[in-house]
């Protein structure tokens, strides 16, 4: 039985009502579209009445776009859901993750870095009240992964940091503004990642701690957060097979490695039994690697929801899963008793928000001239604070700070990213940051490199014979054209990579772009994402990290390099990587 008066849904006679009622009205049909949250795509009016009026979807969630569209687009598909729709975004770094314009805070390590709770609280409230002004209800965030293997190309920035009591004091703060703005939130990803070097987007990633470890670190964060009445929790496609082993001594191997998602023993057995969870739990987006190729999908669909799952995210094809769903409740792989209990959760999430009242009302989407409040200059704010407060001087073994352009007036800028191009918009950024500075800037034409064939060939293009000219110069002439070498690693966490390791380019061993002459010319790196470059560059004698691309963070990094303002971040992980060679 679901205790719909119980933590996290606290309903009154009157939801309880509406829920009991609701489900009792449904068809199989019906409860069958209320368990898929697809991703929306385009806002053609004859798909999206197929999703919400056809299949009957119990939510939906939008990739970033243009405020007005969005809110636009909320409206339309509430107006022609029969139920109300749990509508959803990533709103983990601010309001950006709904709009074009809304408040970007940055990553939440940024966050973290300030030493300072109420800034979690600041990031949440304004990407919750902001998305809500759009018609958010459903807040994919808080990230509670703990960073524990800095090789994870996925966690990161994108967490809170290394340690489990600094995830639990920001994430609960996140909560908080959550619910004052009228937003779920979904801690993820359960049971946890940051321990597996590898992106449950391409693979089956594993939670490899043993059970005593896994409840003194992921089990506290998620057991704190459940109890403070987190809404719903994302399962991952991780797997944990220590605690897969503990309830199911039979288990067999395959069943340890099953990804959470598909795993009775985590979702039912861990995380209702053993944490007590009692509201709505989704899967991670089921177009994910770490859960397609576990088992047919014919087969997953149906094993997610009898497993212990409520919602089903995203799909490979709606209409394909919604009918494998349907062929599952018929072959007796989906019970209707789970598949009740999943709507009766998913109900209860909706009414805990109001859903249902606000529906009769017609306020489930603000009008448009909430649109004023997406972007407004105390949010903006807030989010350059953050940025003063979370910039790290990790070290300056050479005392090179602060740096002037009459201390070094010739400035070679080499900004590694995805994009090579010298003119990309955010090289541009910082060569102009550096010039407004007074500084003589130039800057590292990515797009071309040296390849052992050129040392030989009888003509080379003017942009490799520069290229050859400026990187295999002699010690001496290098000093003489060139006074500071600043490296800017933009290299920004995203699903789908295998590593954000830095590959230089490098011929013959000669150094090519590497940091070759950091016993030559004074050299300063500044990561604007990844915080684990001294893995690459221990050589770097001046290094930075800024965990964020948003312009405010070169703002902030300018302001302290120029000696203008202090440096007062603390960094949430170890930077040296748990490597004491990399410290001295």
């Amino acid at each position: 039985m679901i205790d719909l008066r119980a933590n996290p849904f606290f309903l009154d006679d009157e939801g309880i009502r509406w829920v009991n009622e609701t489900l009792a009205s449904m068809t199989a049909e019906e409860k069958a579209g209320q368990v898929f949250c697809p991703l929306g795509l385009a806002g053609n009016e004859e798909v999206l009445r197929g999703m919400i009026c056809g299949l009957g979807v119990g939510g939906i969630m939008y990739r970033p776009g243009p405020k007005a569209e969005i809110q636009e687009t909320h409206r339309r598909i509430q107006e022609m859901a029969k139920i109300p729709l749990l509508i959803a975004a990533n709103t983990e770094a601010g309001g950006s993750g709904l709009s074009f314009e809304g408040t970007g805070f940055g990553a939440p390590m940024a966050v973290a870095a300030t030493g300072d709770p109420e800034n979690a609280y600041r990031m949440a409230y304004t990407a919750c009240y902001e998305g809500a002004m759009m018609g958010l209800n459903w807040s994919f965030a808080p990230i509670v992964d703990i960073d524990m293997d800095f090789h994870n190309p996925i966690t990161n920035t994108r967490t809170f940091g290394s340690d489990p009591d600094r995830v639990i004091a920001c994430a609960s703060r996140y909560l908080d503004a959550a619910d004052e703005c009228g937003v779920a939130v979904s801690i993820k990803h359960f049971p946890g990642d940051g321990v597996d070097e590898r992106d449950q987007h391409i693979v089956t990633s594993v939670n490899s701690l043993d059970c005593e470890t896994y409840m003194k670190t992921y089990g506290r964060v998620y057991r704190t957060l459940i109890e403070k009445g987190a809404k719903t929790v994302m399962v991952g496609h991780i797997a944990q097979p220590a605690w897969v082993k503990k309830l199911n001594p039979e288990a067999s191997r395959r069943e340890m490695l099953r990804p959470a998602s598909l795993s009775r023993e985590l979702m039912t057995g861990l995380l209702r039994g053993e944490l007590g969870f009692n509201g709505l739990i989704s899967t991670d987006s089921t177009a994910m690697i770490g859960l397609t190729a576990a088992m047919p999908r014919r087969l997953a669909v149906p094993t997610a929801i009898e497993a212990g799952a409520d919602m089903f995210l995203f799909n490979k094809d709606l209409a394909e899963d919604y009918g494998y769903l349907l062929a599952g409740l018929r072959e007796g792989l989906l019970s209707m008793e789970r598949l009740d209990e999943a709507v009766t959760r998913i109900l209860a999430t909706k009414a805990s928000l109001g859903l249902h009242r606000k529906q009769k009302e017609g306020t489930l989407v603000p009008p448009p001239e909430a649109l004023a409040e997406v972007g407004k200059p105390e949010f903006r704010a807030w989010s350059r604070a953050v940025a003063d407060q979370a910039v790290t001087l990790v070290h300056d073994r050479q005392g090179l700070l602060p740096i002037s352009p009459a201390k070094y007036p010739r400035l070679y800028l080499n900004v590694i990213q995805k994009s090579s191009d010298p003119g990309d918009s955010f090289v541009l950024a910082w060569k102009e940051a550096f010039e407004k500075e007074g500084f003589e800037v130039t800057v590292r034409d990515r797009r071309v490199s040296i390849e052992p064939s050129d040392f030989d060939a009888p003509a080379l293009s003017p942009e490799k014979a520069a290229l050859m000219g400026e990187l295999y110069r002699g010690v001496e002439d290098t000093r003489k054209c060139y006074d500071l070498y600043v490296y800017i690693c933009n290299m920004q966490n995203a699903s789908n990579n295998t590593t954000l390791r830095l590959n230089w380019n490098v011929v013959f061993g000669l150094g090519d772009d590497a940091p070759w002459l950091t016993a030559e010319v004074p050299v300063m790196m500044i990561s604007t994402g990844y915080p684990y470059h001294l893995f690459d560059a221990p050589m770097v004698e001046t290094f930075i990290n800024a965990y964020s691309s948003e312009p405010q963070y070169r703002l902030a990094v300018m302001e302290k390099i120029m000696g203008r303002s202090e440096f007062r971040g603390v960094s949430p992980v170890d930077p040296y990587c748990g490597k004491d060679y990399l410290k001295y």
